[in-house]
């Protein structure tokens, strides 16, 4: 099993409380820029620091696994990332096998900024082909509380206002495509 979270606006001592109950020993952060203007806290180095306190081992995968790829080949004609696309990519495949690797030795989150789930690339790309790959994914909220991805997804559903099912395939996967080509990320041409 994969946990995900978001580090939101938390208190560093408050985000370690959210990975204690739920036994993280390890977190890979899949923020594309490991750093934070407006929490500090969550840059890269003292992120580290705070994590190896308390014994949780911190690995950076955004370069992998992150949502704003240097890869040219995952833009479209706009200039908007495909999600499709990226989780294609050898680089991303690589992310994706060294979280399978971890898994072995460690209980892993793997951590955004993002406090809801469903707004964030952690769930909308990263956990969907962890899911594919037949890995659980469940999300650690901003509460402490768990949510089974399956849950989410069914939030996603709702909040996109389509059936379970349908004619046109899976609503999971639709309500995916449509949240990742709202959310995704525009570089600036």
């Amino acid at each position: 099993m994969i946990f995900t979270v978001g580090h939101s606006n938390h208190p560093i001592e408050r985000f370690i409380g959210l990975l204690q109950p739920h036994g993280i020993t390890a977190l890979a952060d899949v923020r594309s820029t490991p750093y934070s203007r407006f929490n500090p806290q969550f840059r890269r180095e003292k992120l580290q620091a705070a994590l190896a306190a308390a014994g949780i081992q911190y690995v950076y995968l955004g370069a992998e696994l992150g949502a704003r790829s240097e890869d040219p080949a995952v833009y479209d004609a706009d200039g908007r990332v495909s999600y499709a696309l990226l989780a294609k990519t050898d680089l991303f495949r690589r992310g994706i096998v060294r979280l399978k690797t971890g898994m072995a030795e460690h209980r892993i989150a793997i951590m955004c900024a993002e406090r809801e789930p469903l707004d964030c690339h952690r769930t909308i790309l990263v956990s969907r082909e962890l899911v594919r790959e037949g890995i659980p994914v469940t999300h650690i909220l901003a509460d402490s509380s768990l949510e089974a991805h399956e849950h989410a997804m069914q939030r996603l559903v709702a909040s996109k206002k389509l059936p379970e099912t349908d004619l046109f395939g899976d609503a999971v996967e639709r309500a995916l495509d449509l949240q990742a080509s709202k959310m995704g990320y525009t570089r600036k041409t």
